[in-house]
């Protein structure tokens, strides 16, 4: 048994989960995509893409495609440990 303590909190929040959970089924994802299917802000976007990327889960890369600024992230070896262990501990929790 495991309880909501062992969750990683980075994770955890409700905005950097779905954008984790987003990356994890993708090889990359633009700011755009990432847009499209959350639903949230520019603002929310970046600021817990920020988050995500100084835990060293994921990776930003900012381009330029033509004269137009293009964000893509990836999730980070590191970040795709860390939300396997993230599920088998919810998992746990809710009696898997």
């Amino acid at each position: 048994m495991t309880d909501s303590a062992d969750l990683d909190r980075v994770i955890h929040e409700p905005a950097r989960l779905v954008l984790v959970s987003n990356l994890f089924v993708v090889d990359e994802a633009d700011f755009v995509y990432l847009s499209n299917r959350t639903g949230l802000t520019a603002g929310n976007i970046s600021s817990h893409m920020s988050r995500l990327e100084a835990a060293g889960y994921v990776a930003v890369r900012k381009m330029f495609a033509g004269k137009r600024p293009r964000t893509v992230y990836t999730l980070t070896p590191e970040g795709r440990a860390a939300f396997e262990r993230y599920r088998m501990s919810v998992g746990k929790l809710l009696g898997d």
